[in-house]
C-alpha cells in the first residue's frame, strides 16, 4: 500500500479548551522540525481538529514514522488512504479495495467506525457503518463482524475528503516541547539524567543542559559520551544547548579543604549553584536532575534537602520515586542505555569518599563550606567564564 498521508492523533491537547489551538500549532511546528531531516517533501496541516502530514514524491515510510514517533504530543500515527467524495458506491469500492490490499485472504474479525465531520453527507454514521460492513462481508466471506473485540478497526472519516485507515502506530504521548517553558538539566554520563531529561521534555518543557567536566581526571571520551547522550535526548526534545563546565579546580579545592565524607554533598551544592547561574542566564524556570530517593548516599532525603538549600529556582526530579530497573527500562526504550554504560567515568565518580555521609546536617555542611571562602568565589567565576557551550541536535 502506497500511503501518501498520515493522520496524527493527539491526546491531552484535546482537553485544552480555548487554548487548544496554541498546543495544536506547537505540535505542528514540532512535526515540521522532526521531518526536516527525513528524505522527502512533507506538508503539515490542520483540519477540523485533526493534523495531517501529506507526503509528496518519494519518501521512506519507516524513516518518516520513526521521526514522528519521537514527537511529544502525538499519541497515534495513522497511515491513511485519501479519496474524494464520488458517491457512496465509489466509497464502498475504495474500502473493499483497501481491505483486500492490506489484509489479503485473511480470516479476521472487523468493525467499521465511521465519523461524519461533514454533516451534509447523505448517510448517517450508523448507516455508513452498516452499509460499508455489508460491502466488506460480500467481498470477503472469510471475514466476520465483531463489534466488541474486532481484530481490525476500520476507520472512515468523512471530511472535505474521505480518509480510510485501520492501523494506529503508537506515538510518544505527552505534550509538545515548548508549551511548558524551559529548564536546565544537570546531565552526567550515567543512566539517570538522560532519562530525567526525556521525561521532563515529554511534559512539554524545552531543555538546556550543563555537564561538569574534570580533566585530566575525566577524559575527552567521557565528554563525548555526554554529548552523545544529549543527542539522544535531543531527538525527542529538539536542540539542546549543552554547557560544558571545567570543574577540576573546584573539586580539588573542596577535596583539599573539606571533610572527605562531605565531599559529594559539597561538590553537588556547587554544581547546583553553577547550574542555576546558567539557568537564570537562559530564562529557565527550574533545574532538572536524575535523582531518586535513596539510590546513593547523595540522594537520601537529607542529602537532597542539603543540595536544594543553595537553589532559588525549583528543582524538578522526575525519577524521584523510580527504582533502578524502572529507570533502566526507560533508558533502553529511548536507546540511551548502551551509551550510558560505556566505561568512561564522569567527575561525580572520580572524587567519591569511601564512607560518604548519608544524613548530612545542613549547619555542619555550611560550616565546612566556610573553609572554602578564600578562593571558591574566584574558582566558580573562572569556571563560569570558561564554560564551553555546544549546541546539540
Amino acid at each position: 500500500m502506497d500511503y501518501r498521508t498520515f493522520l496524527i492523533k493527539y491526546g491531552e491537547i484535546a482537553i485544552k479548551g480555548k487554548n487548544r489551538y496554541l498546543f495544536e500549532d506547537a505540535l505542528v511546528r514540532r512535526i515540521r522540525h522532526a521531518l526536516l531531516k527525513v528524505e522527502g517533501s512533507f506538508t503539515v496541516r490542520k483540519e477540523q481538529g485533526r493534523i495531517f502530514v501529506d507526503c509528496e514524491g518519494y519518501y521512506d515510510f519507516d524513516e518518516t514514522v520513526s521521526a514522528l514517533q519521537k514527537v511529544f504530543g502525538i499519541v497515534g500515527i495513522c497511515p491513511v488512504v485519501v479519496t474524494d467524495d464520488h458517491g457512496f458506491e465509489q466509497l464502498a469500492k475504495e474500502v473493499v479495495s483497501y481491505m483486500g490490499e492490506v489484509y489479503p485472504n485473511q480470516e479476521l474479525t472487523f468493525k467499521v467506525d465511521a465519523r461524519r465531520a461533514r454533516k451534509n453527507y447523505p448517510k448517517t454514521s450508523m448507516e455508513i457503518n452498516a452499509d460499508l460492513g455489508e460491502a466488506v462481508l460480500d467481498a470477503f466471506p472469510n471475514m466476520k463482524v465483531d463489534v466488541h473485540h474486532p481484530q481490525v478497526m476500520l476507520s472512515v472519516e468523512i471530511r472535505e475528503r474521505i480518509y480510510i485507515y485501520s492501523t494506529i502506530l503508537p506515538g510518544a504521548g505527552g505534550m509538545p516541547v515548548g508549551t511548558n517553558g524551559k529548564a536546565m538539566l544537570l546531565l552526567s554520563g550515567g543512566i539517570d539524567s538522560p532519562v530525567a531529561g526525556y521525561m521532563i521534555a515529554k511534559r512539554g518543557v524545552e531543555i538546556d543542559a550543563v555537564y561538569f567536566h574534570a580533566p585530566p581526571y575525566t577524559s575527552d571520551r567521557a565528554k563525548q559520551k555526554v554529548v552523545d547522550l544529549a543527542k539522544i535526548v535531543a531527538q525527542y526534545s529538539g536542540p539542546i544547548r549543552l554547557h560544558v563546565v571545567n570543574f577540576t579546580d573546584i573539586q580539588l579545592y573542596i577535596y583539599e579543604k573539606c571533610p572527605h565524607e562531605e565531599l559529594t554533598i559539597i561538590m553537588r551544592r556547587y554544581m547546583m549553584r553553577i547550574a542555576e547561574h546558567f539557568a537564570q542566564e537562559n530564562n529557565c524556570l527550574g533545574l532538572i536532575t536524575g535523582e531518586s530517593i535513596g539510590q546513593v548516599a547523595s540522594q537520601t532525603m537529607q542529602s537532597l534537602a542539603a543540595t536544594n538549600d543553595v537553589c532559588t529556582l525549583p528543582v524538578y526530579r522526575p525519577l524521584i520515586g523510580f527504582d533502578k530497573q524502572e529507570i533502566v527500562d526507560v533508558s533502553v526504550k529511548i536507546d540511551a542505555y548502551e551509551t550510558s554504560i560505556l566505561p568512561f567515568e564522569d567527575c561525580c565518580t572520580i572524587f567519591v569518599a569511601k564512607h560518604p555521609v548519608t544524613k548530612p546536617n545542613l549547619n555542619v555542611i555550611r560550616r565546612s563550606e566556610e573553609k572554602l571562602s578564600e578562593k571558591i568565589d574566584e574558582l566558580v567565576k573562572t569556571a563560569i567564564e570558561t564554560t564551553e557551550v555546544v549546541t546539540v541536535e
